[in-house]
């Protein structure tokens, strides 16, 4: 899609899938045939409803894969979709230059466009974060998702700079809000909504309660593996049809609740960031742990972070088939 195509597309209402990526257990292994198996079955389920794959992103473990392997995993993901669905890689890094390279080969292989989070590590002047942008922008031809996202980078994309970015550039597409302060996203919603679609970087509970501010879709981990529950409640978002939103937030509380339950068990975590920033990362080993007993390829974490424990995915077989009642996928 060129920039303007993807940005309407956005506009009308995605669930943008951030896909997990899956290595093998033992050897961490990067299992591009497991890639392969996961993004197929989501080329199959965007039939259903507007999907965006977004491989190589913080939920991809971007930082563990090198140069090579991460340009197999674009690769294999934009190969498999086909054209089918739209494919906006994670391109994300703290130096500019690098961050236009990368996202200068996800054009090359023919992706739509790419999502760059805020630049971390060192915290840049405000003239430097918009230059961040202005410099990317101006150096590819496919769109850019701006990742606002304070949790990672320490730092916050306010709305002025939002906004004088998106009037200037028309290849940034859509923004992935990650506040967790809800009158700051209704402040980025009303003063810079206009200009560029906002959507919901902090997944389906936070889609539930702030659907109703205009936020045009939301963010997705859950989707890699019950991507028709994701479409539904983005479609009851959309159609303010709130019953049937909580109804499918009440189903997935069980399932977040034994997240937050492996998130103390295996914890504390070592970050200075209070809630409800993030204060824990087992939420992708058990997003894994479910794929793998579903019959797609979740495999395992990639050090620094760790693999569920066996008799922790004992108790979520039982909430993915009972609870859940989410089925095998048939290959």
């Amino acid at each position: 899609m060129k920039p303007n195509q993807l940005k309407e597309y956005y506009r009308k209402g995605v669930v943008m899938v951030v896909q997990l990526t899956p290595f093998k257990y033992g050897s961490e292994e990067l299992d591009l045939e497991g890639l392969k198996m996961n993004t197929e079955f989501l080329v199959e389920a965007s039939k259903k409803g507007p999907l965006v794959l977004t491989p190589a992103g913080s939920t991809g473990e971007h930082y563990t894969l090198n140069d090579e392997e991460y340009k197999k995993v674009l690769k294999t993901v934009v190969d498999i979709a086909g054209g089918k669905v739209p494919v906006v890689p994670g391109a994300g890094h703290s130096g500019t230059k690098v961050v236009i390279e990368k996202a200068r080969y996800a054009q090359d292989i023919g992706a739509d466009g790419v999502m760059v989070v805020l630049p971390y590590y060192h915290v840049p002047t405000e003239e430097g974060l918009y230059l961040h942008y202005s410099k990317l922008c101006q150096s590819i031809d496919i769109g850019v998702v701006i990742y606002n996202n304070s949790d990672v980078s320490k730092i916050y994309m306010k709305p002025h700079t939002l906004r004088k970015l998106a009037e200037e550039f028309d290849n940034i597409v859509a923004v992935k809000e990650n506040t967790p302060n809800v009158a700051m996203l209704y402040d980025q919603i009303r003063k810079c909504g206009h200009k560029v679609p906002i959507l919901q970087g902090r997944g389906e509970w936070w889609f539930g309660l702030t659907a109703h501010l205009g936020v045009r879709g939301y963010i997705s981990g859950y989707a890699n593996f019950m991507p028709d529950l994701c479409l539904e409640m983005h479609h009851a978002g959309l159609n303010k049809n709130y019953d049937k939103l909580f109804e499918i937030m009440r189903k997935i509380e069980v399932y977040e609740d034994f997240i937050s339950e492996m998130g103390r068990k295996y914890g504390p975590s070592t970050t200075i960031l209070p809630p409800p920033y993030v204060d824990h990362y087992m939420v992708y080993p058990v997003m894994k742990a479910t794929m793998d007993m579903l019959g797609l390829r979740g495999g395992s974490m990639r050090l620094p972070l760790v693999n569920l424990k066996d008799e922790d995915k004992k108790k979520l077989e039982d909430i993915v088939f009972s609870k859940l009642r989410l089925e095998k996928i048939k290959n």
